[in-house]
């Protein structure tokens, strides 16, 4: 018998992210790239995450961006979102079961592999018009 529970509100939103980007920040494949690029600014990339994380998967409207703007530049390659789904999927499982955990999950790899595609169009035409 389970004792872990669905994704309910923001203090969750917030347990996945901190231990999901703890996890990030210590793993030998993606900590350099997070690192060197958010470096000191830590505290607002996970507030940022935060709001991306509780529009996507409460409904509640608090992220406003272009989440694939940022990562545009960035040196990463199928790799990289290999090892950022494992801990991502990691780490919903350790802390949750339910309905909004999976599509948490689910969400994370179709963001992931969006990602790939736009950043291999880029890479392939030099083109920015994806942004």
């Amino acid at each position: 018998m389970s004792t872990k529970q669905d994704i309910q509100n923001l203090e969750d939103i917030k347990t996945l992210v901190d231990n999901f980007y703890g996890k990030v920040r210590e793993d030998d494949v993606l900590r350099d790239i997070f690192n060197n690029k958010i470096q000191d600014r830590w505290p607002e990339h996970l507030a940022k995450m935060y709001a991306f994380w509780q529009t996507i998967l409460l409904g509640d409207h608090t992220y406003f961006g272009a989440p694939f703007v940022p990562h545009a530049n960035l040196p990463v390659n199928k790799e990289h979102f290999d090892q950022w789904m494992e801990l991502f999927i990691e780490t919903v499982d350790e802390l949750f079961e339910g309905a909004v955990a999976d599509e948490a999950k689910w969400r994370a790899g179709k963001m992931a592999e969006m990602f790939q595609i736009k950043l291999a169009h880029i890479r392939q035409t030099g083109s920015k018009n994806i942004l």
